[in-house]
């Protein structure tokens, strides 16, 4: 097995500090257990539901990934939040016009829960709060990977045909039609909110006779993780700029480095600066173009002070280039000078936080 330092897509001073810090993780074992993918906590007011996978809306690009990676299709938890004061049946039919939101979380692909009490679940309360129009969300535990010095486990594409589940789910199983499913993801549910999307976008008139759900009527990105490879992080980006007004580990830091190869796992770093699925806004001109036509219209928020804000204007201009902004159809983007990474998360966050829920709230 590699050590860290070896595993590194450049050379870096910070090797050892990262093996030793990584070890020490490894020492003291997972400190916090957070709901996972293999049961469904009780608990008052927790709308649990099992998932059944969707293997026969798998295309063969999908499967192929899946089968580098020995990643299979599996059932999963979803939660269902409602709005306070309101007590919907899970699953109950789509009130007339009603809007959902289909919220994935984020944590880089390897923390944090779908669940109703983790911390992420602050933003589909806000939501909720700020917006007449939805009336409950819902969430899939789509599976974490997990990379060495643990066994690893649920790289790409795990999430995203669990992401695909959640999303047949709302459409075959509540009935809702896809025009008013608002897919939601913030950090690295915003890259797997683009994955999904795309793979439902690219494959509607696929050859193989397979046929998928609409895209959603609408995509809602907050802080979205859209390079996971390196064409961002070069001197004077806002990976290094912002390093000491977020929270986001800097460059060599495990945990910048650590998700990376969790995710990526046997398809290499190399996937993260060329696979589309991975990196949308990379700007490696090994990726080539990356096409958006075609996807719904969308909401962008990101934070003036949090290192992923070059990598989500490139993404922004990336989509504006093939949808036009603002109006049925186009990029609406929101920047909030001072929003640190993924603030829509962070209750404290004040004004910023209400202001952008606002804001979400009249594009809805």
């Amino acid at each position: 097995m590699l050590g860290i330092s070896e595993s590194l897509p450049f050379p870096s001073p910070y090797a050892s500090d990262i093996e030793r810090e990584l070890e020490t993780y490894r020492s003291a074992g997972r400190l916090q257990k957070r709901p996972n993918h293999l049961a469904i906590p009780e608990g008052v007011n927790i709308k649990g539901v099992w998932v059944d996978p969707a293997p026969s809306l798998l295309t063969a690009e999908l499967r192929s990934y899946g089968s580098i990676s020995s990643v299979e299709p599996a059932r999963i938890p979803g939660y269902w939040l409602d709005k306070v004061g309101q007590d919907l049946p899970i699953a109950s039919p789509p009130l007339p016009h009603e809007k959902v939101v289909y919220a994935l979380h984020g944590g880089a692909y390897i923390s944090l829960s779908a669940h109703p009490e983790d911390v992420t679940a602050n933003i589909a309360k806000g939501l909720l709060e700020h917006c007449n129009d939805v009336h409950r969300t819902f969430s899939v535990e789509y599976r974490l990977s997990v990379g060495a010095p643990f066994k690893p486990s649920n790289p790409f594409p795990a999430a995203l045909l669990d992401a695909l589940a959640g999303y047949n789910y709302l459409v075959s199983i509540v009935g809702f039609s896809p025009s008013n499913i608002i897919v939601e993801g913030d950090s690295a549910g915003g890259n797997l909110a683009l994955a999904l999307t795309r793979y439902l976008v690219e494959n509607q008139n696929n050859s193989e006779g397979i046929k998928l759900p609409a895209p959603p009527g609408s995509l809602l990105l907050l802080s979205p993780w859209g390079d996971l490879g390196h064409s961002h992080n070069i001197p004077g980006s806002s990976v290094t700029t912002c390093a000491s007004s977020d929270y986001i580990g800097g460059l060599g830091s495990l945990q910048f480095i650590y998700p990376h190869l969790a995710f990526t796992g046997p398809h290499s770093l190399e996937a993260a600066e060329t696979n589309r699925y991975i990196s949308p806004a990379s700007r490696n001109p090994a990726m080539g173009k990356v096409s958006f036509k075609g996807f719904p219209k969308t909401f962008i928020v990101a934070g003036g002070a949090e290192v992923l804000l070059d990598s989500i204007r490139t993404l922004r201009n990336k989509m504006v280039e093939d949808l036009g902004e603002d109006g049925d159809g186009g990029v609406t983007y929101y920047e909030a000078e001072d929003g640190i990474h993924d603030y829509l998360g962070a209750t404290w966050h004040e004004p910023e936080r209400s202001e952008t829920l606002a804001a979400i709230a009249e594009w809805i």
